[in-house]
């Protein structure tokens, strides 16, 4: 299927594309730390399949930035890499704990991001990009479950929780596993 690239007029959406592209850099280089600090066969392998999800986001966002003629925001992609790769970094230091709850913090705002895109080329009458759109707001979802998983039993998590608003009770977004939403009802999540 050839596309032709065409400009929109959305700043948001511009942005958030710019942001999510540089993003996902980040959170790449973060899990390649974290699945090095950790001992456990099964976590690496789980960590690093997170990995390559996020690589594969950001290669799907390429692609819809360049359908719409969006550049690569240079200030981003520097700012996200030297994140990514302190984040990467610290994992070596800061135990066990820390990584899996900020990479469910992170992957549970996550879920959002790609929702509110759909929302936003919904404004522009432009819906053809929902099927990737969800799947990786969806993906996102069971990263987020997944390491909210490794920790649920810490001691450590009520405390965190109640400092930085996720956890067990609190979530970034209202997209339920359970109740996994249908591709219609994009609209319907991420609204806060």
């Amino acid at each position: 299927m050839n596309f032709r690239a065409v400009e929109i007029n959305h700043p948001k959406l511009t942005d958030l594309l710019q942001r999510a592209y540089s993003a996902e850099k980040a959170a790449a280089f973060a899990y390649q730390g974290h699945a090095g600090s950790v001992k456990n066969a099964e976590e690496k392998k789980a960590i690093r399949q997170v990995e390559l999800d996020e690589w594969k986001h950001r290669d799907e966002v390429l692609k819809l930035m360049q359908l719409y003629t969006i550049p690569v925001s240079r200030k981003y992609e520097i700012k996200f890499h030297i994140i990514g790769k302190t984040i990467s970094s610290a994992c070596y230091v800061i135990g066990w704990f820390m990584p899996y709850y900020f990479a469910g913090r992170l992957e549970s705002g996550n879920v959002c991001e790609y929702f509110v895109m759909i929302h936003y080329f919904h404004e522009l009458g432009i819906y053809e990009h929902d099927p990737i759109l969800y799947e990786m707001a969806i993906k996102e979802k069971e990263h987020e479950a997944l390491f909210l998983e490794q920790i649920k039993g810490s001691r450590l998590l009520p405390f965190f929780e109640k400092l930085f608003r996720w956890g067990k009770k609190s979530s970034f977004n209202d997209v339920s596993l359970d109740e996994k939403p249908p591709i219609e009802r994009s609209d319907d999540y991420c609204r806060k």
